[in-house]
């Protein structure tokens, strides 16, 4: 299916990396990605402040090694700290031109397909964070930019902005949304259908609760 609006295809299940380096060694997480793609997947969801940067590096390491890169979709994210540093945080213009170069090096690749906010940032002005997504459009370092754990407003307000701007803007919404967690339907999936936004559902299992 396609992302939104967009012309990018991916699989109706996406494949998340949080337990790389964690629950999952390299040898682990690799033929596991190598299930995923044997059935057909091809969104590989990951983020730099998982696990540190490893989940990143191993999925980083399984793409090199499969030399894949062109066949599958790599969706990051940025804002939660990688660093002791004032600016190693957030989604300031400097956090997110040096996270996206960290998180190029990691994942050996030089693009990124989606790059998402993983949560708003109140201290940071939002045209800033929305300016800066664009540029690293423009410059080819991510072919779509995305919002995680935004409210129905906050993306309202986000996709207003870049319409106005004449920015890229978001193209995808990821957000808990699960048998359990469905407030989601409040208002979010209405505004993304209305505005063409594609939604990633996080923890659509409720971390296990619904597996049993």
């Amino acid at each position: 299916r396609f992302l939104g609006n967009t012309g990018l295809k991916v699989s109706e299940l996406a494949f998340g990396t949080q337990t790389f380096g964690w629950g999952a060694d390299e040898k682990t997480a690799h033929a596991l990605a190598d299930l995923f793609v044997e059935a057909g997947g091809n969104l590989f969801d990951t983020a730099d402040s998982y696990n540190s940067g490893a989940a990143e590096s191993m999925l980083g390491s399984w793409l090199k090694a499969r030399k894949n890169r062109h066949s599958v979709i790599v969706a990051t994210k940025v804002f939660f700290p990688t660093g002791d540093g004032p600016n190693d945080v957030g989604a300031s213009r400097k956090h997110i031109f040096h996270s996206i170069n960290e998180s190029l090096d990691r994942l050996k690749t030089d693009y990124v397909d989606l790059y998402q906010i993983h949560c708003f940032d109140l201290s940071t002005p939002l045209e800033e964070t929305l300016s800066a997504l664009d540029d690293l459009v423009r410059a080819g370092k991510i072919r779509y930019m995305g919002a995680s754990n935004y409210t129905a407003s906050q993306l309202e307000k986000a996709l207003m902005l870049s319409k106005i701007h004449q920015w890229e803007s978001f193209s995808a919404l990821q957000a808990e949304y699960s048998l359990i967690v469905r407030s989601t339907e409040w208002e979010l999936l209405p505004l993304c259908r209305e505005e063409g936004v594609g939604f990633l559902a996080w923890s659509p299992v409720a971390g296990g609760w619904l597996t049993g």
